[in-house]
């Protein structure tokens, strides 16, 4: 599930980062988050296109992995490097059967990874993964579809996004229709999974302080369309953030 789908994106990919939600909540909230990267090498994990990987590199990230399970993405990305050199790495991989990395690294990130794990055992597995590929005390930011989205409140078409389920199950969660409304607009299926999956996979595998830090609107977006305009967001936020400690 998922590397198709992402395959026939490819490059248009980095279209998302333009849209309400993620310009003005998503990109400023995770970098926040995950704060000064200088003089720290970091693993980001789900990559993508590298949109996060480049920003972690021009922040003075020593040394930043890009792994995605899409070729597509990935080739995407090393064009991306071509054009711009900053120095970031990227692989091909499934985080799931993700190979020792030779290396731990100080950060980790993920964002909308582990909902596309197949079921319990996949993330469990992605989870063991990742944790050792760090570094004793580094610390892991991912950023997930909040578990407790109400699927019938007011639509998110305004901030670009459209959020439904599709009426099927996962063993994680149920299984969720994200749009982003670009032009075409692009669908792709994943799952939402429970507050407790994601609890019980990074424990069990060896992280702890885990925190939800809520999603918020930056400065230049309540300047941008006024407060009200994102009233709707943020009553029923359909992002958040988890940090937690290897």
């Amino acid at each position: 599930m998922g590397v198709q789908q992402y395959d026939e994106i490819g490059e248009a990919f980095e279209g998302f980062k333009s849209l309400p939600l993620a310009h003005y909540a998503e990109v400023p909230g995770f970098l926040a988050m995950v704060g000064d990267v200088r003089g720290k090498s970091v693993l980001d994990l789900a990559s993508g296109t590298g949109f996060y990987s480049r920003e972690f590199k021009r922040r003075g990230a020593t040394e930043v992995l890009g792994i995605d399970i899409s070729g597509e993405m990935v080739a995407a990305a090393r064009e991306l490097e071509e054009r711009d050199p900053l120095g970031v790495r990227y692989e091909v991989g499934d985080v799931s059967a993700l190979r020792p990395l030779g290396r731990r690294f100080h950060v980790a990130t993920a964002v909308q990874l582990l909902n596309y794990a197949d079921d319990l055992a996949a993330m469990g597995r992605m989870c063991r993964n990742v944790h050792r590929n760090l570094a004793p005390g580094a610390e892991f930011f991912l950023l997930n579809q909040t578990p407790e989205y109400h699927f019938d409140g007011p639509s998110m078409s305004k901030y670009g996004f459209l959020s439904e389920l599709t009426e099927e199950e996962a063993e994680t969660g149920p299984r969720v229709r994200i749009t982003a409304l670009l032009d075409p607009p692009i669908s792709f299926v994943t799952t939402c999974p429970r507050r407790e999956v994601y609890e019980e996979c990074l424990q069990a595998a060896g992280f702890s302080e885990l925190t939800r830090v809520p999603l918020e609107v930056s400065d230049a977006g309540v300047r941008k369309f006024g407060a009200d305009f994102w009233a709707d967001f943020l009553a029923n936020p359909p992002l958040e953030m988890l940090r937690c400690r290897a």
